[in-house]
């Protein structure tokens, strides 16, 4: 009984740990020290001159060393009508640390590279009612209950303030991927609530252990924070570490100006 306990556990954990490990293999994550990697932008998101009008985008990029093999960081970039520049959201853990505020806003193009790694645009939100959005997501930025309070796995971390602005704005019907560790988080007296592109619903435990029911989302299981998931509508399979697999879905959403 205890070999096959061993035995299955084991088998558990290295399903559990594939898809990082094959990313671990397949990303140069460790020759290069990150302070010299490129933060230029790729080009993708358009400059306030080329779109005068209002815009949200949510953007995520693999993160620093071996961590990206793992998971994903996110932030939120918007740019009211006429505005000069855009305006960026991130969460940072060395900002956090000892209580400090982790809450960094940057004016700049929000498709730079973080830390060399390219960005993924996961979701964008323009049209008529864009700017009463980009209002409500400054908001939700300001009042993310997490500022002060930073943890790698399973969160509080840059994905949980991406899903708290996501539910605060279902208009972005945002679909984190898998490698977004820390978007099941719902706190420490949470256990239901809504899914972070605001169609469904989830049960959460810490973070840790937790079922995703949802339009955007699908169906996706969470073990000890690593995501299994399937998309039927949009045919996609989601795994830890690897991502989303399938046809690459449409991020673009118009706002409804009514």
């Amino acid at each position: 009984m205890l070999k096959k306990w061993i035995f299955r556990t084991a088998l558990g954990i290295g399903i559990l740990l594939a898809g990082p490990a094959a990313m671990f293999v397949a990303r140069d994550t460790l020759s290069q020290d990150w302070r010299s990697r490129s933060n230029a932008s790729i080009g993708l998101a358009p400059t306030p001159a080329d779109h005068p009008d209002a815009i949200a985008q949510v953007w995520a990029a693999r993160t620093v060393g071996w961590r990206g093999a793992f998971g994903v960081h996110s932030w939120v970039s918007v740019k009211p009508s006429q505005a000069a520049n855009w305006t960026s959201y991130h969460i940072i853990g060395w900002r956090a640390r000892r209580g400090g505020d982790g809450l960094a806003t940057y004016t700049d193009q929000p498709d730079r590279r973080w830390f060399g790694a390219e960005p993924t645009l996961l979701a964008e939100l323009t049209g008529p009612g864009t700017d009463a959005v980009i209002g409500r997501i400054i908001k939700a930025a300001a009042e993310y209950p997490y500022r002060n309070h930073y943890v790698i796995w399973p969160g509080p971390n840059s994905n949980t303030f991406t899903a708290h602005i996501a539910r605060e704005v279902p208009e972005l019907r945002l679909d984190l991927p898998p490698t977004a560790i820390g978007k099941d988080f719902l706190g420490t007296t949470t256990i239901v609530g809504k899914s972070a592109s605001g169609t469904g619903f989830q049960l959460s435990l810490w973070g840790l252990l937790g079922l995703t029911a949802a339009v955007e989302e699908g169906v996706e299981l969470n073990l000890v924070g690593l995501t299994f998931g399937l998309d039927p509508l949009g045919l996609g399979l989601k795994l830890p570490g690897i991502g989303r697999l399938g046809p690459a879905e449409d991020p673009v959403r118009v706002a409804d100006g009514s």
